[in-house]
C-alpha cells in the first residue's frame, strides 16, 4: 500500500531503517507486547493496530499510551522524544517540531484491520452532542468531524477507541499537573459522562468493556481529585467514593490504592487527619494485594506521615517520612502507574516540607521547600505554585518576611502565566492574612495588598 511521503520523519526513518511497512510493524510490535507483559512490564495487554500505527506517523502524531511509549521505546532502542512525539502541554517543544504539511490519505481497510468509518464519525458526533449539552460546549477530543449517517443507531466501539479514550484522560492528568484544574473539572466531568454513554449503550466486546471499566475507573478517581484541586470538596469527595466502589465491585486493587492516597490528601486538608492514616493504611493493603512497586510504597508512606504531621504526632510522621525515602530510592521501574510520574524527587521534598510544616519545624520546612521550589520542573507547575505557597507561610511563621514574599511573588507569577488552583489561592490567603500583621515592613505590606487583588 502507499505511505505517506510526509508526517512523522522521525519515527517512519526508524521504522523504514528495519526495512519494515507500516503493518509489519504493527505486528511486530503486538508480538513484542504480548511478551513485554508476560514479564510484567506493561500493565496491561495491549496491540498495536496498523490504523494505530498509521496515527503515529502523521504529521500530528497523539502522544502514546504509557504501555505503547515502553514499547516503542524498547523495540527502537530510544527515548520516545527521538521518535517525533511530544508530550501533551509542552508548548516549548511543540514550537521548535519541524513538521511538514502534509495531506493525510483515506484510511485503507486491511485484513489485519476491520474497521467501520462512518461509525466512528458517529461515535464521536454523539460524544460531542453530549458534551454540548451538559457544558454548553462542545469538548476539543469529542469534536464531530462528519455527521452520522441516518438510520445508523448502533453505537460500536473498538480497541482504537479505547485507546483514543485512555489517552484522553492521561492527557486530562498532564494538565492538572502544570496549570491546575480550576478550568479542568467541568471537560473532565463531561467526558466521563460521554464514557458512561459508552458503556450503558455501546456495542462492544468483553475485552473492549473491560478496558471502558477501567478507563472509567481512572477518569472517576482523576475527576475526585481535579474538583479537590478546585476547592469542591463534597464533589470530590462523591467522585472518589464512587471510584472506590467501581474498584471493589471490578476487583481492582490498583484504582482502590490510587483512590485512596487521594482521599488521605484530602482528608488531611479537611481536618480529618486519623481519617487520612486509615486510608494511607487501607491502601498499603490493597498495594500489597497487586503487590505494587516501590514508588507507590513512597507515596503511600507520605500520605501515611501528612496524617501523623496533622495530628502533631512527630515521632510517627518522622518514621513514615523515612519510609517514604527507602521507597523512593528504589527508583523508578517499568510497573511504575501512570498516576505516580507526579512523585519525583522534587514533590517528595515539598511533601517532607509541608510535614515539617505542620509539626511547626519552621526553618527545617524553609529550608526542606527551598531545596523543592529548585527541583521543580515546568511540567509540574501547578505543584511548584504550591510548594511556593507552603514555602512563603513557612518563613511567615519564621518571621523572615523577605523570603516570604518572595516565595509569594513567584507563585504568582506562575499563576499570570495561567495556573489555576483554588487550593493554591487558598494557602495564599493565608500568607496575605499573615502579611497584613506586619504593615511596617513596606514589602510585606505591598504583597498583602497585591494578594487581596487576586484572592478577591
Amino acid at each position: 500500500m502507499g505511505e505517506p511521503s510526509r508526517g512523522n520523519r522521525h519515527l517512519k526513518r526508524e521504522r523504514q531503517k528495519v526495512h519494515l511497512t507500516q503493518e509489519q510493524n504493527a505486528e511486530k510490535l503486538t508480538k513484542l507486547a504480548a511478551t513485554m507483559y508476560e514479564a510484567g512490564e506493561l500493565t496491561r495487554r495491549t496491540s498495536v493496530s496498523p490504523r494505530q500505527f498509521r496515527r503515529w506517523e502523521s504529521a500530528a502524531p497523539p502522544w502514546p499510551h504509557p504501555d505503547h511509549r515502553k514499547l516503542l521505546e524498547r523495540f527502537y532502542g530510544g527515548p520516545i522524544h527521538e521518535l517525533g512525539f511530544i508530550p501533551p502541554g509542552d508548548v516549548a517543544a511543540s514550537m521548535l517540531a519541524v513538521r511538514e504539511p502534509v495531506s493525510v490519505p483515506p484510511a485503507v481497510r486491511t485484513e489485519v484491520e476491520t474497521y467501520d468509518p462512518v461509525n466512528r464519525r458517529k461515535l464521536f458526533t454523539r460524544g460531542a452532542a453530549l458534551g454540548m449539552t451538559a457544558a454548553g460546549a462542545g469538548l476539543p477530543w469529542l469534536s464531530p468531524t462528519a455527521a452520522a449517517e441516518p438510520g445508523d443507531n448502533e453505537l460500536r466501539v473498538n480497541h482504537d477507541d479505547v485507546e483514543e479514550l485512555r489517552s484522553a484522560t492521561h492527557d486530562l492528568d498532564v494538565i492538572d499537573q502544570r496549570f491546575g484544574s480550576d478550568r479542568l473539572w467541568r471537560g473532565a466531568r463531561n467526558q466521563l459522562m460521554w464514557l458512561h454513554h459508552l458503556i450503558d449503550n455501546g456495542t462492544y466486546t468483553d475485552p473492549v468493556g473491560q478496558e471502558l471499566q477501567t478507563i472509567a475507573g481512572q477518569l472517576t478517581t482523576s475527576l475526585g481529585w481535579f474538583c479537590y484541586d478546585a476547592d469542591r470538596q463534597t464533589e470530590a469527595r462523591v467522585y472518589f467514593s464512587e471510584a472506590l466502589n467501581t474498584a471493589m465491585l471490578n476487583g481492582d486493587d490498583a484504582l482502590a490504592t490510587r483512590t485512596l492516597a487521594n482521599m488521605a490528601r484530602q482528608s488531611v486538608d479537611l481536618g480529618k487527619a486519623r481519617e487520612a492514616i486509615r486510608f494511607a493504611r487501607i491502601a498499603q493493603a490493597h498495594a500489597t494485594e497487586w503487590s505494587a512497586p516501590p514508588r507507590v510504597g513512597a507515596l503511600l508512606a507520605i500520605r501515611e506521615a501528612q496524617g501523623h504531621a496533622r495530628l502533631g504526632d512527630e515521632i510517627s510522621a518522622v518514621s513514615a517520612i523515612k519510609r517514604a525515602w527507602k521507597h523512593f530510592e528504589h527508583g523508578t521501574s517499568q510497573r511504575d502507574p501512570d498516576w505516580t510520574a507526579f512523585l519525583n524527587e522534587a514533590e517528595l521534598t515539598c511533601l517532607e516540607g509541608m510535614c515539617r510544616l505542620d509539626l511547626g519545624q519552621h526553618r527545617q520546612s524553609v529550608k526542606i521547600l527551598d531545596r523543592s521550589t529548585e527541583l521543580q520542573d515546568i511540567g509540574h507547575s501547578r505543584n511548584l505554585g504550591m510548594c511556593l505557597a507552603r514555602l512563603a507561610y513557612a518563613a511567615l511563621q519564621g518571621r523572615d518576611l523577605d523570603h516570604s514574599v518572595h516565595a509569594v511573588d513567584e507563585s504568582l507569577r506562575l499563576i499570570e502565566g495561567g495556573m489555576t488552583s483554588t487550593r493554591n489561592m487558598k494557602q495564599l490567603t493565608l500568607v496575605r492574612n499573615g502579611l497584613t500583621l506586619h504593615q511596617e515592613h513596606r514589602p510585606a505590606r505591598e504583597m498583602a495588598e497585591r494578594l487581596t487583588e487576586y484572592t478577591a
